[in-house]
């Protein structure tokens, strides 16, 4: 049973500065041209993201912008008189406003995630040895030698013999204690008596 294989490379995220200064210029650029370039940021967020979700706001986007200055465009005059030219406004005004919260609120968030797992990866790869990546030549085993670089035989080591047999505890006598007393005595009266009945019946 193979197991996973090797890690796919994560690519650092770009430098916070220059994120900061492509996010103000893009927004700048949607405000000025007020609102005609404001598909550009939705172009980007779907190049970054490369979800759907973000190509399909693109596509909502762009033609939200492009009806609102086409009822703008049909307004009689120079002032907003009609209900045409009103929604036109509304139309414009808002997808630039959703779509400026949206493409910071989405690209911060991506990168922030990103950043994560770059870190993520980066210490993976310090804390894990760095293994040899499919397809490319290995080390070669002792076993798979060939002819050529023949493998030298193992020598067994000669294990240290113990130096120092064990001892066996030899046993102890117990300390002999004296007799007591009361045991002379008792002799030395049996002495006495065997010589008192000796003499007694020599007499008799």
């Amino acid at each position: 049973m193979q197991g996973h294989g090797p890690a796919l490379p994560v690519k650092p995220p770009p430098p916070t500065g220059q994120l900061v200064f492509l996010r103000v210029l893009f927004v700048v650029v949607s405000v000025c041209s007020f609102g005609l370039l404001g598909w550009i940021m939705m172009l980007r967020l779907a190049l970054v993201t490369r979800r759907s979700l973000d190509w399909g706001l693109l596509v909502a986007t762009f033609a939200a912008q492009v009806l609102g200055f086409v009822l703008l465009g049909t307004e009689p005059g120079e002032e907003i008189h009609t209900p045409g030219g009103w929604t036109g406004l509304i139309l414009l005004l808002g997808s630039l406003v959703a779509s400026i919260a949206y493409y910071l609120a989405t690209e911060i968030r991506h990168y922030h995630h990103l950043g994560y797992a770059y870190a993520a990866y980066t210490a993976h790869q310090r804390q894990s040895p760095a293994a040899p990546a499919y397809g490319y030549p290995q080390p070669p085993y002792a076993g798979a030698a060939g002819p050529h670089t023949p493998v030298p035989p193992m020598t067994p080591i000669p294990q240290p013999q113990a130096q120092f047999q064990p001892r066996t505890p030899t046993p102890v006598p117990p300390p002999q204690r004296p007799a007591p007393a009361r045991i002379d005595q008792v002799r030395a009266e049996l002495d006495e008596l065997s010589d008192y009945l000796r003499k007694h019946e020599d007499g008799r």
